[in-house]
């Protein structure tokens, strides 16, 4: 496999037993993402843009297909391996911030840093300080506005230094202004790590600052669409 390529799907497929009825979420879906690349799935609900998301990041398993991430081939990974590849190669950014809410915004990221090993590890403090939220670290989520909480969930995912971070309707739960300055600390962190930010969403408009632009449908891609000049954030409106 190329170097370049950070997630490589082959006929992925996912399938759930419904008691008598089974429903495929995913019907043999091919994707490569390469270093570097913002991307963003688009589909109406039950498309499987989140099963898919999902599966990419080791929370799902495929019925069959291929699925390698970051040089792993999580496909043939059993439960304890998809563990520790959940920890120390993906990051996850969500609609709700999932803070805990008795640590303060640095302890909420060393709490995740504790689990990743040392050499892997970056400094709780410097990924703050990335994310803008250096003089908020020692405050609490119910003392941060959303946006500022949603910052701590993007320190929180990238102090693991992963090459892949996986993204749920990450400004589903922010006003339009908030909405854009993370979309925009998003972008500028995939362009300036090299990092890949692969976005689930409902909201067609943020696509336009995207790399590449995956539509799903009933389970299947039905386009993909390569942007060699993404929107910047700012000039959005939906």
């Amino acid at each position: 496999m190329n170097d370049d390529v950070t997630v490589l799907l082959e006929k992925v497929s996912k399938t759930y037993q419904m008691g008598e009825v089974e429903v495929k979420a995913l019907k043999e879906v091919d994707l490569t993402v390469v270093k570097g690349e913002f991307l963003v799935a688009l589909g109406p609900s039950g498309s499987g843009k989140t099963t898919m998301l999902n599966c990419i990041g080791g929370i799902d398993s495929a019925t069959s297909g291929t699925i390698i991430v970051g040089g792993h081939d999580i496909s043939t990974f059993n439960e304890k391996e998809l563990t520790k590849f959940r920890r120390e190669t993906v990051g996850f950014i969500f609609q709700f911030f999932n803070l805990i809410p008795t640590l303060t915004a640095r302890e909420n990221v060393e709490f995740a840093l504790d689990l990743v090993p040392k050499e892997k590890r970056g400094s709780a403090m410097d990924v703050l300080e990335q994310v803008g939220l250096g003089d908020r670290a020692n405050h609490f989520p119910s003392q941060l506005s959303g946006g500022e909480q949603q910052r701590v969930a993007i320190a929180r995912a990238l102090a693991k230094r992963p090459p892949v971070v996986l993204c749920d309707e990450p400004t589903g739960e922010l006003d339009y202004d908030t909405g854009i300055m993370i979309l925009r600390l998003m972008r500028d962190i995939a362009q300036q790590e090299k990092c890949n930010f692969l976005m689930v969403t409902h909201n067609s408009a943020i696509s336009q600052i995207a790399n590449k632009v995956v539509h799903l449908h009933s389970g299947e891609i039905s386009k993909i669409v390569t942007n060699d000049n993404p929107e910047d954030p700012e000039n959005l409106v939906w």
